[in-house]
């Protein structure tokens, strides 16, 4: 079996795959102290809970944007696990062509997105990744990486609420009954939720047309189907678009290794 990992700024995902078919999956806070002892005794209690060994997994593959965790990554798996790693971006090459100024800046995640949205919904295409931050990543139907934007995430904006200004309590996210709030709360929540909403058919209309040519968007993270719901800017939704990509592209990597032999 091969464990993945989505390193992320606020969470890393693991999941643990047969051929290309999710068999179990957890989600752990990202803490960049944890040690490769650490990480190693949460998924082997992780992976019995869910009725499978440790010992089963062949291989690991990571995306991360933490490098405090790569390190941890690499021991746990060398040290504990007695398991090859393979990071995207160093021992994973991204098959995109890459329009960018300084391609070394992308983000693993950013480019595993536009890699998978490319494989599996085509054409011209606008990913949108509701993580730590909110990222808008450009991709075409040749394969071509064109860049994005990147702005605050909703959760970053609610804790800025919450600590700059003393009165306003910490909410959390939902979609409010109305655009005027008649309380605090109500109106904490519609600012960020209908704010986002504009943020996101701003930038998806201002991108098409800047990009000249009619693009589908496909939302992703753990909030893309609240934001889907209210507004026709999101075409559709692939919560597991960046497992999806991180799983074809360790299989491609796989297969390149097996030709090289």
């Amino acid at each position: 079996m091969l464990l993945a990992a989505d390193v992320g700024n606020t969470n890393t995902v693991f999941a643990l795959f047969e051929d290309t078919t999710a068999r179990a999956s957890w989600r752990l806070a990202t803490v960049r102290q944890r040690t490769s002892d650490e990480y190693a005794l949460a998924l082997v209690q992780l992976i019995e809970m869910a009725g499978f060994d440790w010992r089963d997994i062949d291989e690991v593959v990571v995306s991360s944007v933490v490098p405090e965790a790569d390190r941890q990554l690499r021991w746990m798996c060398r040290d504990r696990f007695d398991r090859p790693v393979s990071f995207v971006g160093e021992d994973v090459e991204v098959p995109l062509g890459i329009k960018l100024s300084n391609p070394k800046e992308i983000g693993a995640d950013r480019l595993v997105n536009a890699y998978a949205a490319h494989r599996h919904h085509g054409g011209d295409l606008i990913v949108v990744d509701f993580g730590t931050a909110t990222t808008f990543d450009v991709v075409d139907r040749a394969g071509t990486y064109h860049g994005g934007v990147i702005a605050p995430g909703i959760n970053l904006s609610l804790e800025a609420l919450n600590r700059a200004a003393a009165k306003l309590p910490r909410i959390g996210v939902e979609k409010p009954q109305a655009v005027i709030g008649d309380s605090t709360v109500s109106a904490m929540q519609s600012g960020v939720f209908w704010g986002y909403i504009g943020l996101i058919e701003g930038l998806v209309a201002r991108i098409q047309a800047e990009f000249g040519e009619p693009m589908r968007t496909i939302g992703t993270g753990g909030l893309a189907p609240l934001f889907a719901d209210a507004t026709a800017a999101i075409a559709r939704v692939d919560t597991d678009l960046t497992m999806t990509g991180l799983v074809d592209l360790f299989r491609l990597h796989q297969a390149r290794r097996e030709t090289c032999a």
